[in-house]
């Protein structure tokens, strides 16, 4: 108990003091006041940025799920980016770190009982460490190497296009958030790892990295209370290796942007067999010991297309743009093995509102055929008619509109189909019925300083 309050007090501190030094950099300098007293510039002179932003949301489900019921939930991000060559004289070098603190209560967690979360920021309450990296450019910036706890998400699987979507599989794919440790170095929880970025050739970039397999410490408790500041810098599990290869292109007469991503990754650690156990009965039959068998390693496969349908006349650098990605993997361990999703994001259509944007998208995650057979069998042994998981889908329609520079209000609407892939409501007095599909509306307002 007296490791976690310092830790709570330490953590605590790092935001204080990230909060008190956003403030000062973003707050005007006075009109009155001479040049050298604006702190901003003072540290932009030292090569020191820094940056805040607020996403806070109301989200609600109105029918269906596990339960009807409203939760408020935010998050402060505050960062610091530091050059590295303007401070110290390390040429090429940038460090970059940033805190997150979390409040509030998760629509997924309490109310719909999805896999997919409704929300891209549904964590834990708490006050975390997220990323803390140095990047070194090299070649003329043709070559980056970036060493430190980071995320996967930004760079791999990854599409411009998705970047307006609430759900979180809209961001970090569904199927890697579902079946990957810790649910892969992403939101909340990134990991240490070293990546590196290859620009090949004017139209070929390469990606690959190596990252610590898991956030968190083994056990039975949620990673995110495991892990509950992101200071635990995890370097001994087994590694988690991803690369991709990432193909720019122009098409037509118009040369509408476009690329083609295809990657892979692979997990050196062990995981549960969805349906056997070690001795290879089902893990429903009653003469098996009911513990599933262990699996050595895991790995997936995944391709990304998006593509640029038209530009807008107000602005060439908007207009009507497509995404679709898809990912694979071995159906005797892991929950999901087929993931697609896609979804079309429209802006520059409004010169009153030149900033707004329109999102409409949609995933599918397929339950595997392991954990498929696994309640079939269950079924046949014990006589009941619970329903047998087969996918989860959902579709999300959202309007980001821009209130001012660095304020955006954004309503949504999720629909959710067969919530946790098609689970038993827990809710079911005769645990017959799936949780039914869920109506979800909520606004997101996102303020950046």
């Amino acid at each position: 108990m007296q490791r976690r309050g310092r830790g709570n007090r330490f953590a605590a501190a790092i935001c204080a003091a990230w909060v008190w030094l956003s403030v000062l950099v973003a707050a005007p300098a006075n009109a009155a006041d001479p040049p050298a007293r604006d702190a901003r510039q003072i540290l932009a002179d030292w090569g020191i940025a820094f940056s805040g932003a607020y996403i806070g949301e109301v989200l609600g489900n109105a029918a269906g799920g596990v339960r009807r019921g409203t939760i408020y939930a935010g998050r402060f991000d505050l960062g610091a980016d530091i050059d590295l060559d303007r401070m110290v004289g390390w040429s090429g070098a940038t460090f970059h770190a940033n805190v997150f603190q979390i409040h509030g209560g998760g629509l997924s967690r309490d109310y719909v009982g999805n896999l997919m979360l409704a929300s891209g920021i549904e964590a834990l309450p708490a006050t975390r460490l997220y990323e803390m990296w140095i990047e070194q450019s090299l070649l003329d910036g043709r070559l980056t190497i970036k060493v430190g706890q980071q995320p996967s998400d930004i760079e791999f699987i990854d599409s411009k296009y998705d970047d307006i979507f609430v759900n979180s599989a809209l961001g970090w794919p569904g199927i890697t958030g579902v079946i990957l440790p810790s649910g892969g170095p992403s939101p909340p929880l990134a990991v240490p790892g070293i990546r590196v970025k290859a620009q090949l050739s004017d139209r070929i970039t390469a990606y690959v990295a190596m990252f610590d397999g898991d956030a968190a410490p083994a056990g039975p408790e949620d990673p995110q209370i495991k892990n509950p500041h992101g200071l635990l810098f995890r370097v001994n599990d087994p590694p988690w290796f991803i690369g991709q290869l990432k193909y720019g292109f122009e098409l037509g007469a118009a040369a509408l942007p476009g690329s083609i991503t295809a990657g892979a990754w692979y997990h050196m650690g062990t995981f549960d067999d969805q349906h056997l156990t070690a001795r290879g009965l089902s893990q429903a039959d009653p003469a098996g010991s009911g513990e599933p068998a262990n699996l050595r390693r895991n790995q997936g496969v995944f391709a990304v297309y998006e593509q640029r349908l038209a530009r807008s006349p107000l602005d060439p650098q908007k207009g009507v743009g497509l995404f679709a990605r898809a990912s694979v993997s071995p159906s005797d361990r892991n929950l999901v093995s087929l993931y697609l999703d896609g979804g079309i994001q429209i802006s520059g259509f409004s010169e009153i509102r030149p900033n707004d944007r329109i999102g409409v998208a949609m995933t599918y995650a397929r339950i595997s055929d392991g954990a498929r057979q696994f309640d079939r069998e269950f079924r046949q042994f014990t006589g009941s008619v619970a329903p047998v998981r087969d996918y989860e889908a959902i579709l999300e329609m959202t309007y980001l509109v821009e209130l001012k520079t660095g304020v955006v209000v954004q309503p949504l609407f999720q629909y959710v189909m067969h919530p946790g892939g098609g689970a038993v409501d827990p809710s079911d007095p005769a645990q017959s019925r799936r949780i039914r599909d869920a109506t979800v509306f909520g606004v997101r307002t996102t303020i950046s300083f």
